[in-house]
């Protein structure tokens, strides 16, 4: 990169740096004229009725999808919206969500189009993200029969992002968090959504979150020993 390169480059970076900034500042503006209370509300505390487990594309903002506010979601996002057991950190905040901030509704939000779910359909070694993607890997073996069956690439591919999710929706409803919630206070439900990006709207996958609680405790049940974490 040639020095005038590098000047423009550095200019850039700092306009677009400056441009957060100042968009901070028109939104804090507009909120104050608006709502007078408004940070005095944010700043008491927070009591989300959702936790929003999505996927990290830059697409998709949750609060304006869904018309809440700040305050009126938790929000997780990873790469291809996956519930790990062995990830601490989607542990964490499903266990903070679900115990501490007594959230009613969990949502799984895959979306069309998603790159973690494509580059999982790869045979490729894509280095660290090998072991993250196997977990979806592990969606398409499960269902398999059904996928295989799926001739169009397209449409194969736009199920496994519903399969995915209705997979990691059910990891949440093996957890003892929810189990035990659940069980004593008659929420949170769990719910699997996918967004389009050629029309902006989600689809509920229609989850039977009774029937898949009721098929998952007959292995998973964790409702009578109380492991905060789990």
């Amino acid at each position: 990169m040639g020095e005038a390169e590098q000047r423009d480059m550095r200019k850039y970076l700092q306009q677009s740096h400056d441009r957060i900034f100042e968009n901070n500042r028109i939104w804090a503006e507009e909120q104050k004229k608006k709502h007078p209370e408004f940070f005095e509300r944010l700043s008491a505390g927070q009591s989300p009725e959702y936790l929003w487990i999505g996927c990290s594309d830059s697409r998709i903002p949750a609060e304006a999808i869904t018309g809440l506010e700040a305050g009126e979601m938790f929000i997780h996002r990873n790469i291809a919206n996956l519930v790990c057991a062995t990830d601490l950190n989607v542990m964490s905040v499903v266990n903070y969500a679900v115990r501490h901030l007594h959230v009613k509704h969990i949502v799984v939000c895959g979306h069309y189009g998603c790159g973690g779910v494509k580059a999982a359909m790869t045979p490729k070694d894509l280095g660290l993200l090998n072991p993250w993607l196997r977990n979806i890997r592990d969606v398409y073996r499960l269902h398999d029969a059904e996928l295989s069956a799926i001739k169009d690439e397209g449409k194969r591919y736009d199920r496994l992002v519903e399969l995915n999710v209705v997979e990691q929706a059910r990891n949440i409803i093996k957890t003892a968090a929810l189990q035990q919630c659940y069980k004593e206070r008659g929420y949170p439900i769990v719910h699997g959504w996918v967004f389009g990006f050629n029309d902006g709207r989600l689809k509920d996958l229609e989850i039977d979150f009774e029937g898949q609680l009721k098929d998952i405790r007959r292995i998973y049940d964790l409702t009578t020993d109380a492991m905060e974490g789990s």
